[in-house]
């Protein structure tokens, strides 16, 4: 026995030697240690500890966290959330009784030693408990700051949680057995390849995260498209070993970490923040309607606002390339406009018009290879918002007035035999 419990025990023995010539003076028969008097001391230590996590409670932590909830700041409201100043307050009595009770069951060794342990385990247990605590409050700061739609902070956290746990096990199971931790920390080593084969998912996941992060390929709240797992929505969480995305349908998938960096995926982000969204789509103009417009038809369409430039200075090149020849005027030997080319046109004209349509991005109409459906006449545009329903109507309104002024052009859009159509044969409305 060292010095200082020698001194320690002489020390509790002269308190309950003086309590119990106090009491036998007034008539009681005990002695020092008796179970009634250990009893009466451990109450007393009990309600001193009360009474101190009282004040420090219902005083100290209230008057704190009233000043973080006057300020109004971030950290106060996190901290007030998760109660981790009444958890620390937590602590104060466990100190109080792990001082006091083995003190007071020093003259039985196995009791005090018991006692010892549990509230040094209980301490550790209510330690981790409050570590927890400021660990959620500092991902619900970096989540309202918007660190998190750059990395993903609470994979972080879930693993300081996870390790912290993991040591927490290894330091109460240590206290315990009397043991140095270093013992049970070096045992670890025997049992790495269980452990990774355990948390194999946890350490491929916090990998990924960290991969996910430092390329800032995925944020929350961005939209991604993965085929592979049937996810298409948006990034509602980002943790240590799995991605939540809620698809446009409302269903949920959840995406293991790794997987978005083993295997492709979309992020549609790029395209919100440009602030234009993509139209690429092709109406199929059937080729038996494709001809050269006679001087009257161009004449007619002249009355057309967003064609009479083009026409005019259309018609003034053709005419004058036209009188330069010294050829017969056959029409194989001159130019002439046609009706597709002039719609194309009206198209470019009609796009670079629209209110609707990003002007400083690429915009054009172009032709594709003809295919057996007719000749595609793709629109090639972005819209100047990104919103889905803003751009799925103006998608629609656009091809809604090209199908509409083809005829207008004296063309005909392609669409396969069918039996409305079989009706008509034979009829003047089919002719």
């Amino acid at each position: 026995m060292t010095l200082k419990a020698k001194d320690e025990l002489l020390l509790n023995h002269s308190v309950r030697k003086y309590i119990t010539e106090k009491l036998n003076s007034t008539g009681a028969n005990h002695s020092p240690y008796d179970t009634e008097l250990t009893a009466v001391f451990i109450f007393a230590a009990i309600g001193f500890a009360v009474v101190v996590y009282l004040v420090v409670h219902r005083i100290l932590v209230r008057l704190i966290n009233s000043m973080l909830k006057r300020n109004k700041e971030t950290l106060g409201n996190s901290l007030t959330q998760f109660e981790v100043l009444e958890k620390l307050a937590l602590l104060i009595p466990v100190m109080i009784l792990d001082q006091l009770i083995p003190e007071i069951l020093s003259h039985d060794h196995l009791l005090s030693t018991i006692a010892d342990r549990v509230l040094s385990v209980t301490f550790v247990v209510i330690f981790l408990w409050m570590l927890f605590a400021l660990l959620d409050a500092l991902n619900d700061i970096a989540t309202v700051k918007g660190i998190t739609r750059r990395m993903p902070i609470k994979s972080f956290v879930q693993l300081i949680k996870l390790f912290t746990f993991l040591i927490s096990i290894i330091v109460g199971i240590s206290i315990l057995s009397n043991e140095s931790p270093v013992i049970f920390l070096s045992g670890l080593g025997v049992a790495t390849g269980f452990v990774m084969l355990i948390f194999k998912d946890t350490l491929l996941g916090f990998v990924a995260g960290i991969q996910l992060s430092a390329n800032r390929m995925i944020s929350l709240n961005d939209w991604i498209e993965m085929d592979g797992f049937s996810a298409n929505g948006t990034v509602e969480e980002i943790s240590l070993t799995t991605v939540k995305v809620r698809n446009f349908d409302n269903t949920i998938s959840m995406l293991p970490a790794y997987a978005l960096v083993q295997n492709p995926f979309i992020n549609w982000q790029g395209m919100s923040d440009s602030g234009g969204r993509r139209i690429m789509r092709s109406v199929y103009v059937d080729v038996t309607s494709i001809r050269f417009m006679t001087p009257d038809e161009i004449e007619a369409l002249k009355e057309v606002r967003i064609l009479r430039e083009f026409l005019f200075e259309k018609t003034k090149e053709i005419d004058a390339f036209n009188e330069a020849l010294d050829d017969i005027p056959h029409t194989l030997n001159t130019r002439q406009l046609t009706n597709i080319g002039i719609f194309r046109a009206y198209l470019s004209t009609y796009l670079r018009s629209h209110n609707d349509i990003h002007q400083y991005m690429l915009l054009m109409v172009r032709q594709l290879a003809p295919t057996q459906e007719g000749l595609p006449l793709q629109i090639y545009a972005f819209t100047n918002s990104t919103d889905w329903a803003y751009y799925e109507g103006v998608q629609a309104d656009i091809f809604d007035h090209i199908y509409s002024i083809m005829p207008l052009f004296g063309l005909r859009p392609y669409q396969a035999f069918g039996g409305y159509d079989a009706s008509l044969i034979g009829t003047k409305e089919r002719q």
